[in-house]
């Protein structure tokens, strides 16, 4: 098999259950029901044909929301799509975008308050166009997280997620994955609509990942995403195939 047919991470899931997210950063929360399951792939879009299998999944849930979409021009050297993938269908997809000489997206809206977090000498990334399939569980977001995390904090020494999200989205970031707001709504001119930026030091996105990370059947009272991350062990796996450069 080549490397870039290689899973970044591969686990079985429900299968069927509830609708877990649809448009920009858009989520619900309940236990997943289906007893069925079945196997997920993580990958890299880094091709052609998968970015646009990407897109395609976009595209769709964008516009059942309402959103605008506008699809990249060219492919951003400072950005890395990652997409989900069960039985040869994609489900889920996520960017994560790094501070560059060419910014973030958010910079469209909030330069001013990414420009202060710059000159404490924080580093941003920010991700974004995430769409999830209606039926999917939420151990898929919890691994496009993870992943993202990984290769943001432990690859390349990134300090902070910056989003931005609709302010009825606000509680949701702040209860499932400890997001502080940053700043006061303003228009998002990508997707048009109200946007709050939100952040989250990945140092607290760590600790919050080794406490609970694994735990799906032991987490008691514990409402977050977290129990649904992967274990410590499988965290260095994955680790180490991004760092050796395959992906």
């Amino acid at each position: 098999m080549m490397q870039d047919d290689l899973p970044i991470a591969s686990f079985a899931a429900p299968a069927g259950a509830r609708a877990l997210c649809a448009g920009a950063w858009d989520a619900g929360s309940g236990p997943d029901s289906a007893p069925e399951r079945q196997l997920f792939h993580i990958r890299m879009a880094n091709s052609a044909r998968r970015r646009e299998a990407a897109s395609v999944l976009i595209r769709k849930m964008y516009g059942w929301r309402g959103y605008a979409f506008e699809p990249a021009q060219f492919q951003d050297p400072n950005k890395i799509t990652l997409y989900a993938e069960t039985g040869g269908a994609v489900v889920a997809t996520m960017s994560l975008c790094l501070d560059s000489p060419i910014l973030l997206p958010a910079d469209e809206n909030f330069r001013d308050l990414l420009d202060a977090l710059r000159g404490q000498g924080r580093r941003l990334c920010e991700p974004s166009r995430l769409a999830i399939d209606k039926g999917v569980t939420k151990r898929v977001f919890a691994a496009l997280i993870h992943i993202s995390y990984l290769y943001a904090r432990l690859i390349h020494r990134y300090t902070d997620y910056v989003i931005e999200v609709n302010p009825r989205h606000v509680m949701f970031y702040q209860r499932m994955l400890g997001f502080h707001p940053f700043g006061a709504e303003r228009d998002c001119t990508r997707v048009g609509a109200p946007a709050v930026l939100l952040r989250l030091p990945l140092e607290e996105m760590g600790q919050q990942i080794r406490n609970w990370g694994g735990c799906m059947e032991q987490h008691g009272e514990e409402r977050s995403f977290y129990p649904y991350f992967f274990s410590a062990g499988d965290e260095a796996g994955i680790t180490r195939r991004l760092g050796a450069g395959i992906y």
